[in-house]
């Protein structure tokens, strides 16, 4: 058990969160250690520290200054005058949905989709294929694609092992009877799964996301992001082997639950990030989503166009495809199926689980 002491700098972060500010689960970690290096003489210290770490601008100053008081000295915070939500960078009142108008010759993708932007948080539920996940996370290691690593070892290769060759020829007077040789190590491929989280995927993802922390616990690099009408990475939540704690974590940093759908624009957002975008290079790609998205496919169709020149092999899951009789019908299902290794069924996460372990590691179009 935590002391009592950290309550307050537990309880601050998901203040902030819920007030519409992004307070990652590490910003938390660094605010901690802060406080324990200054050791602080008075609560300013401690209010300089949570500046320094979360680093709220002059038009949220008011209102983070705000929070920190109802948490560490108990001040309220006044209620929100009834009208228009805060002019806040890509945040809107939760208590209505705002749609966004399209033009009438904008082609609509999906029909059950929409461009709203939805913030709030849930809980992720538990599940009852605990067993079966940890099936699958003990299976992957050998199921998983691999590749040739540039590390070599001793062993039967075509490279010769200058180091050992020279040892050999110091024992036996300069003579050589075998030449050793080197082979190339395998290293497991990178795995990149990327989550719709859009209403139109509303029941299934607290499954997906259960699915997801299985793979982070049994690949060896795999990077895991949500898409919804925003990018967030939740890599670092699904690290902790407590399947709970990841889930708890990883929903408190998804703000756009069950909100509308821009995945294209979404997935653009991911490759123009280098950093993110390097995720996907030899990696085999993973996409959970429908593929329902309210506009013309345009934006998705040239998001993954560049995926598929960075990626292994693509792999697209969708619930629909449960279905027997399911055809794409969308315009950028259509036009993005070229450009897909394989479109599976997602309509369960052990469909999820059966669809990665059973996927053929060479197949390429």
């Amino acid at each position: 058990m935590t002391p009592r002491a950290l309550d307050p700098f537990f309880a601050f972060p998901q203040a902030l969160r819920a007030v519409g500010y992004p307070a990652s689960p590490d910003r938390t970690e660094t605010f901690i250690t802060a406080v324990g290096l200054l050791g602080p003489k008075g609560m300013t210290d401690i209010r300089r520290a949570a500046h320094a770490v979360y680093g709220p601008g002059p038009e949220r100053a008011q209102m983070f200054d705000a929070v920190f008081d109802s948490i560490f000295l108990g001040r309220s915070i006044a209620a929100p005058a009834m009208g228009d939500p805060e002019d806040l960078p890509q945040s809107y009142d939760a208590g209505a949905v705002e749609e966004m108008l399209m033009p009438e010759d904008e082609e609509s993708s999906g029909g059950d989709a929409t461009a709203a932007e939805r913030l709030f948080q849930r809980a992720v539920t538990a599940g009852d294929e605990g067993a079966a996940l940890r099936a699958f996370r003990r299976a992957l290691p050998k199921s998983l694609p691999r590749r040739r690593s540039r590390r070599q070892a001793p062993g039967k290769g075509r490279l010769a092992d200058a180091r050992r060759t020279f040892r050999e020829m110091l024992r036996r007077d300069g003579e050589i009877i075998r030449l050793p040789t080197r082979r190339r190590l395998l290293r497991q491929r990178r795995v990149l799964m990327l989550l719709d989280v859009s209403g139109s995927m509303k029941e299934g993802t607290d499954g997906a996301l259960r699915l997801a922390h299985a793979l982070q616990q049994g690949g060896e690099r795999v990077e895991c992001f949500t898409l919804g009408t925003r990018l967030t990475r939740v890599t670092r939540a699904l690290r902790h082997r407590n399947a709970d704690q990841a889930l708890m974590l990883a929903s408190g940093l998804v703000a756009d639950w069950d909100g509308g759908t821009r995945l294209g624009e979404a997935l653009q957002v991911f490759l123009s990030v280098p950093r993110f975008a390097a995720h996907a290079r030899g990696a085999l790609v993973i996409i959970v989503s429908d593929g329902l998205e309210r506009g013309g496919p345009e934006a998705l169709v040239s998001a993954m166009e560049r995926m598929d020149a960075l990626a292994w092999s693509t792999l697209w899951l969708s619930p629909l495809v449960a279905d027997p009789t399911y055809r794409p019908e969308t315009g950028a299902m259509q036009a993005i199926l070229p450009l897909l290794d394989h479109l599976g069924d997602a309509s369960t996460p052990l469909g999820i689980a059966s669809e990665i372990l059973h996927f053929s590691k060479g197949a390429r179009r």
